[in-house]
């Protein structure tokens, strides 16, 4: 329903570019019967060669500002129409909107790390007010001695206890509505003002309706920590699974929030010569698959968390006295234990972490003689140095014992190193024709 309004909207908005495309059409005896006899055309093709999707000259440095102008069907369009100033103003709302899903992660973390996560035993969309007098903190209590948690692990505890970690899930549900509110509103009032073209509508349409998913996907998170476990000696925690689809599809969203953004405000990578793009080019053939590593070590992190894998085996470089634990297979069928055998996945992010710090190390080193944007060098070695940084949290969050504050910064630094390595990909992505054709074949130095 709020995608089919978001299409109205645009193609209200853009009727006279529509009307314009159809006007070029006069003297012929049926211009849709020739849009229709071609195979390959499509409405969507005609939007994006109509005035709203404005094209710019070449962008040689990185900035959020863009000259907005007609050019022939081999320059850039645009996401945002209405100017320089617009422009601006959506690339504002798009960083803000990343930002507080980076801030909703981290929330998550110590939500999970004070282990307040299964404290609200229920879950309405709209939400609810907070308890307020004594009878209804008692209520809420009650509701919370029920579950296997309190049972088996908190028995005992206080209503002064119970509050702060009741206190800790709450923010952290009602923090990801105000990001549902700040995320619409904006949208809603750019859209009336024509500012979104269609590719940018469908693409923050679709990112909305991903932020509107998570707040289920987390309830059933929450859910299956408030089962029975299996084991009468097992501590109550929500599955893996749940935990890591929850986890990966906020950073998929925080990783489209901040792409889009980065789109918006810097329509041309850094680009001065010819060689500079070549260079970049060599650049993206290795950051794509340090990229892919990245991702994959984040989410193996999830993993971790569901397993309470931080609290076993917390000795480095080895495990324990052995290098590999001798029960990493113990588990039937095989597959199982890449995910629910806590030596297993432990020893599994030891290895994906191990292999980020060398695949982003490795782009350093192969990337350093190549002539290159003096940006995409200072990110390459800006990347290294985070990626250095996360490791060396994670090895001291294993022997701390997993402790908030340790816990919570490692899996900052993990989105924060997803964030340097969009970064870079965007600025070495290839520059529009119209750029290239402008740009001499090596830097102009005076």
């Amino acid at each position: 329903m709020f995608q089919s309004k978001v299409l109205s909207s645009i193609l209200k908005r853009n009727k006279g570019a529509i009307n314009t495309v159809i006007s070029n059409f006069r003297g012929r005896t049926s211009p849709f019967k020739d849009l229709m006899e071609q195979p390959s055309t499509s409405f969507f093709n005609v939007f994006r060669s109509s005035p709203v999707c404005h094209h710019i000259p070449s962008m040689r440095n990185m900035s959020t500002a863009a000259s907005i102008g007609m050019e022939g069907k081999e320059g850039l369009k645009l996401l945002v129409t209405g100017g320089p100033r617009a422009q601006k103003m959506v690339g504002i709302w798009l960083f803000g909107s990343a930002m507080w899903v980076f801030s909703m992660v981290v929330l998550g973390g110590v939500t999970r790390l004070t282990r307040s996560g299964l404290s609200m035993t229920d879950w309405k969309f709209t939400g609810s007010l907070p308890p307020v007098s004594d009878e209804e903190w008692l209520n809420e209590f009650e509701k919370y001695k029920q579950s296997p948690e309190y049972k088996r692990v908190n028995k005992g505890m206080s209503v002064e206890d119970f509050k702060f970690i009741y206190w800790m899930e709450y923010a952290h549900r009602m923090w990801g509505r105000g990001l549902g509110i700040m995320f619409a509103l904006p949208f809603s009032y750019f859209l009336r003002k024509g500012y979104i073209t269609l590719r940018l509508g469908l693409r923050l349409s679709t990112l909305f309706a991903l932020g509107a998913g998570q707040g289920l996907i987390g309830w059933w998170m929450v859910k299956s920590g408030l089962e029975e476990p299996a084991s009468d000696y097992a501590q109550p925690r929500v599955s893996p699974y749940r935990l890591a689809a929850h986890l990966t599809s906020a950073f998929v969203i925080y990783s489209g929030l901040f792409w889009t953004a980065l789109s918006v405000v810097m329509p041309e990578p850094p680009a001065e010569s010819l060689a500079w793009v070549r260079g970049a080019a060599k650049v993206k053939r290795l950051a794509l698959p340090a990229s892919l590593i990245v991702g994959i070590t984040a989410v193996s992190g999830a993993f971790v968390a569901g397993n309470d894998a931080g609290h076993a085996y917390n000795t480095f470089p080895k495990m324990g006295d052995t290098w590999i634990p001798e029960d990493i297979f113990e588990m039937k069928p095989l597959i199982r234990n890449f995910f629910e055998n806590t030596s297993t996945v432990q020893l599994d992010h030891r290895i994906l972490a191990t292999t980020t710090l060398i695949s982003i190390g490795g782009l350093w080193w192969f990337t350093r003689k190549l002539d290159i944007h003096p940006a995409v060098r200072s990110l390459i070695g800006s990347t290294l140095g985070m990626a250095a940084l996360q490791v060396t949290l994670g090895i001291s969050t294993l022997l701390s014992y997993v402790p908030v504050s340790l816990g919570t910064a490692h899996q900052a630094g993990a989105l924060t190193l997803m964030t340097l390595m969009i970064l870079l990909n965007h600025t070495v992505r290839k520059p529009s024709v119209s750029l290239l054709k402008s740009l001499p074949q090596v830097v102009k130095t005076v």
